[in-house]
């Protein structure tokens, strides 16, 4: 029988000028930012694969369609299986201007079974302000397919009934944003030492002091009055600028694959470990009981049960205090933990309080 192995992903960071990262990696510019794009439209020319006579809304908005085109039809008559009801989205980079072009997917709301080889028809998408940002239109591509037989039963790769435009959009109305002698960096993941050190290093690379902390999440920059009209070259100095971050030391883990994430910064006291594995096994063998001759017994079979007992002869481990996260793994390694009782471990150290990290189970 094959003993388990406990696995655990440690994710060691190298200490020092190894550590630093670009303020562009670390925060986002307040107001410079995508605008999230929705709307809704018809995919047309679908081989059988579109809604069902049931949808009364495609119905309704093919009839609209047709009748804004001129063309007067009964509603009762239309038949809606090449024809699909979608929804549109899309992203509005910052700073988008007209005639621009942007991706769009496309989403079935009916019961449509595939979009594949399906045009979208002409259709606007709106901005949260209600207003028309964009106009979409062009043939679906599906990274997928639906094939059924007239008995039913079928087959399916992917989602069909989700697809794609590239550059399937066309930007109608330009997004201006201002940033003004003012800017405010968004920290990614807020943390009070991160934003004193990036404070420091912003203003030993300006070479004077125009970045101030408000609070552990946002820096403000003062834009230097040389570079009033040249913005975006200081928008690339700032990003450009090299910051050592810091976070909490933290442990993940995962109860259900028995996966476990440590940083580097997990310390540990003086802690023992001991760990044993009891096995009990009960096993059933009926054996047959045969009566002796001439006796008026008949034959019979009985069960006769086993039971064994055995017990790991694991060792006492102790960590000294201070112990790195090398080695915690070395001393589970040696007790020969399995996934599960990794978890176990892990909360009963947390709980000793001899662990000086979060322990966060997912």
């Amino acid at each position: 029988m094959k003993r388990l192995i406990a696995i655990a992903i440690l994710l060691v960071l190298v200490s020092g000028d190894a550590m630093a990262a670009r303020v562009k990696d670390l925060v986002e510019i307040q107001g410079v930012r995508e605008n999230r794009l929705v709307g809704y439209g018809l995919v047309v020319g679908l081989n059988g694969t579109g809604d069902k006579g049931g949808s009364q809304f495609t119905i309704r908005s093919l009839y609209n369609m047709l009748r804004n085109m001129g063309i007067a039809v009964d509603p009762n008559a239309l038949k809606v299986k090449n024809v699909a009801a979608v929804m549109l989205t899309a992203n509005l980079p910052p700073f988008a201007k007209s005639t621009q072009k942007i991706d769009c997917t496309i989403s079935s709301v009916g019961d449509a079974s595939s979009l594949a080889g399906g045009t979208l028809v002409l259709a606007p998408l709106y901005g949260p302000d209600g207003k028309v940002y964009a106009m979409a239109q062009g043939p679906v591509s599906v990274g997928g397919f639906a094939v059924e037989g007239s008995s039913g039963s079928g087959v399916t790769k992917n989602f069909p009934t989700v697809g794609r435009i590239p550059n399937g959009a066309v930007v109608e109305r330009s997004l201006d944003i201002s940033l003004g002698e003012q800017m405010t960096l968004v920290m990614n993941n807020p943390d009070f030492t991160t934003v004193h050190r990036m404070v420091g290093s912003i203003n030993s690379r300006v070479g004077s002091n125009v970045a101030r902390a408000k609070d552990l999440s946002t820096v403000s920059v003062n834009v230097p009055e040389s570079y009033r009209d040249r913005i975006v070259d200081f928008v690339a100095l700032i990003e450009g600028v090299d910051v050592r971050p810091d976070s909490k030391a933290k442990v993940i883990v995962n109860e259900r694959t028995g996966t476990v994430v440590m940083g580097s910064d997990v310390k540990i006291s003086s802690v023992a470990i001991a760990h044993g594995n009891l096995n009990i096994r009960i096993s059933e063998e009926p054996q047959v009981s045969q009566p002796l001759p001439k006796s008026k017994g008949e034959t019979a079979v009985v069960p006769r049960t086993g039971v064994s007992v055995s017990e790991g002869g694991r060792q006492l481990v102790k960590l000294p205090a201070g112990a790195t996260i090398g080695g915690l793994v070395s001393a589970l390694n040696a007790i020969g933990v399995s996934p599960r009782d990794l978890v176990v471990i892990l909360q009963s150290i947390k709980q000793t309080g001899a662990l000086y990290a979060d322990l966060e189970v997912i």
